[in-house]
């Protein structure tokens, strides 16, 4: 009998004697691994707030060196303290470009590439910290993983994990072995989202009663576009249903909810609309190249999804996706609160007190300069210089090597990486059900309730140089 069995048989029977009345004040769990984990308590080690030793030297290994891992290898050589030890894959002719974009700098790695394994070689190395991963979706927890269990630090692009079980895997393994696994989720670096965050922090906005968030940007030519994403994985991963890539825009708004610090996600219901673009695009495209024909039979996923989900202190968030139709880049970015509201799309980022309108440029000016957080304020003006999307990018990459040079706790953890990433798995969970509503897994096993925010008054660390 295998241990979820035991588990679930162990579950039911306390039903009959009267010992299960812990559980009936929520809704249980509904796979034998999710019954199994809630039996486990509160039995595991705290992420939040972790700080691991500090590291002189934070010694770097990327693998995937394609749309991001080829930007970020460059902003990497730009941060002191960091060597970057080796670059990774699967195509030869992306560790060379990559190696030769790195000449002029003090860096000298070593490269890893035409085989589908070689990161595995990079990961065992013992000279290496943090394993940085850009690489399609379905590699980041496997990658994330064995990192960890090689004892390094994981960074990975969002989102992190495909499936719910993916997303235990990287709690668990990162509390066993006591390793960060942080999303790389540039948007809650961006300055206007920094800002406010530090707002809510100190009250501005009062008590916080809703926030929305969004990945709206049309990719139809690009998902089709076969040199765009290496063997178009991008596209393939469009053939489910689902909020396919939540983080961008929930990732900041949890941040002001204090998601995983104080308040948790409870339950989500998502809505899909059907597809109009993408199984249109494929028929199109395969008029002229056989390539497409094997997608013309295909069902996409429908080209709005929105995802709306309730926390246990009241709160609720509304999150989209949406890539396949002609609409304006937006991340909606809304928090509204009983004294207060902003909203940065459409741009310029605005604020209002009150139910006349937004605040003026001149007002705008002033609440900037009050609550532009300390990170921001310190190296702001750098970041932009060396780039990536207006220096959100390189403000993210900043501030992990930072931490884990002074041995701080990241401002994103693992629990952040898996219930952000969760939003896809239980999103067709509920398109499955008539959007009927599911349960967000508390993996933090209660550890929420006195999880402390993540603080941006005073800028702990901030030693570290900006190489420019």
């Amino acid at each position: 009998m295998n241990k979820d069995r035991r588990n679930f048989l162990k579950l039911t029977s306390l039903a009959g004697t009267g010992l299960f009345t812990s559980f009936t004040s929520q809704a249980l769990p509904t796979t034998a691994p999710e019954i199994a984990r809630t039996l486990a308590g509160d039995a595991h080690f705290n992420m939040s707030g972790y700080a691991a030793p500090k590291l002189d030297k934070v010694r770097v290994g990327v693998i995937g060196l394609g749309n991001r891992g080829s930007g970020a290898i460059l902003r990497l050589s730009k941060i002191d303290g960091v060597e970057i030890k080796g670059l990774c894959d699967i195509r030869p002719e992306k560790t060379e470009a990559a190696k030769k974009s790195l000449e002029g700098t003090t860096q000298k790695p070593d490269l890893y590439t035409g085989n589908e394994n070689e990161w595995k070689k990079m990961c065992e190395r013992k000279d290496i910290d943090l394993i940085y991963i850009a690489t399609p979706w379905n590699l980041h927890t496997p990658m994330a993983v064995y990192a960890m269990k090689n004892d390094k630090h994981a960074a990975s692009e969002v989102p992190v994990a495909t499936t719910l079980e993916e997303c235990w895997e990287l709690v668990e393994t990162s509390e066993k072995y006591r390793k960060h696994c942080m999303i790389l989720e540039n948007c809650c670096y961006d300055f206007f989202e920094l800002m406010t965050l530090n707002m809510a922090r100190q009250g501005y906005f009062g008590e916080i009663i809703h926030v929305e968030g969004a990945y709206i940007h049309d990719l139809l030519e690009a998902n089709f576009n076969q040199k765009t994403y290496y063997e178009s994985w991008r596209l393939k991963a469009n053939l489910k249903n689902g909020n396919l890539y939540p983080t961008h825009g929930l990732g900041p708004v949890a941040q002001v909810l204090n998601i995983n610090r104080g308040d948790r996600m409870d339950f989500l219901v998502s809505v899909s609309s059907n597809d109009f673009s993408m199984a249109a695009k494929a028929k199109e495209l395969a008029k002229q190249d056989p390539f497409y024909e094997t997608y013309v039979s295909k069902t996409f996923r429908g080209n709005m999804n929105t995802s709306t989900i309730k926390t246990v202190g009241g709160k609720t968030l509304v999150i989209q996706h949406d890539v396949s139709s002609p609409r304006p880049y937006s991340r909606i970015h809304l928090v509204s609160g009983t004294k207060g509201t902003a909203q940065k799309y459409p741009e310029p980022g605005r604020v209002s007190n009150s139910h006349e309108g937004w605040l003026s440029k001149e007002e705008m000016d002033k609440l900037e300069s009050t609550y532009q957080p300390p990170i921001v304020k310190k190296i702001g003006e750098m970041a932009k210089q060396v780039g990536g999307h207006g220096g959100m990018d390189f403000l993210m990459d900043w501030r992990l090597i930072d931490c884990l040079r002074n041995g701080l706790p990241l401002d994103i953890d693992v629990y952040d990486a898996a219930t952000w990433s969760s939003i896809t798995p239980l999103s067709r969970k509920s398109l499955e059900k008539r959007s009927a509503s599911v349960d967000v897994p508390d993996f933090t096993k209660g550890s929420w309730k006195t999880n402390a925010p993540v603080d941006l008054q005073i800028l702990k660390g901030g030693n570290t140089k900006v190489l420019i």
